[in-house]
């Protein structure tokens, strides 16, 4: 990605010129890849293992940080962003999108993987179990939002961040894509409301 300034464009919005490249800017903030891939190692060796606490832990972590972060985008983030001159949004988003771009894949497949185990191990997957219609109903929830998370929310992401590195940035296009972005992750965050009443349902009975 490159340092940007702002001119005003044909149309009257404001498009960003070309500036030196940022140091160290990257669409894939590698910094934190260890720290991916460390979870992700974790993750594997608590599913070999086949231990309740391990699958626990990196259920209901990445459960819970996953919807934290829905709902804090969509409720608290999308709200001030579409409040902030095109400068202040590109300059939050600069920062902003590629920690994410490492962050929500990593918290739905550790979120899904840890799950499906558990409910494998617990005998939940079985057809005659009791909370056997419960937890099919959150497997179709969280489905859901696995598929807007990675087939909706990250394709904007990589989109912002690719029109960011362009020679002339467009700010009126990264507006568009950030809207949609925290549009879709109110969206999942509402659901994942669906997925916690039916998970208390789950652990209650």
């Amino acid at each position: 990605m490159v340092d940007v300034s702002f001119a005003p464009g044909a149309g009257g919005g404001q498009v960003l010129a070309p500036g030196a490249p940022a140091a160290g800017s990257r669409i894939v903030p590698v910094k934190g890849l260890p720290i991916v891939g460390a979870v992700l190692a974790g993750l594997v060796a608590a599913v070999a293992a086949n231990g309740l606490w391990g699958l626990d832990f990196f259920h209901v972590v990445g459960g819970a940080m996953w919807t934290a972060l829905d709902l804090f985008v969509g409720l608290v983030i999308g709200p001030i962003l579409g409040r902030l001159p095109v400068p202040a949004r590109v300059e939050f988003t600069k920062r902003f999108m590629p920690k994410m771009l490492l962050i929500m894949p990593t918290l739905v497949i550790c979120t899904l993987a840890a799950g499906w185990q558990l409910a494998r191990h617990d005998g939940y997957l079985l057809s005659g179990a009791p909370q056997h219609p419960w937890i099919v109903a959150s497997f179709v929830v969280v489905a859901v939002m696995a598929v807007i998370a990675l087939g909706v929310l990250e394709p904007a992401n990589v989109a912002v961040l690719f029109e960011l590195g362009k020679p002339r940035p467009d700010g009126e296009v990264i507006g568009r894509l950030m809207r949609r972005f925290v549009l879709t992750a109110g969206i999942t965050g509402a659901m994942q409301v669906a997925t916690l009443i039916i998970m208390t349902k789950v652990a209650s009975s």
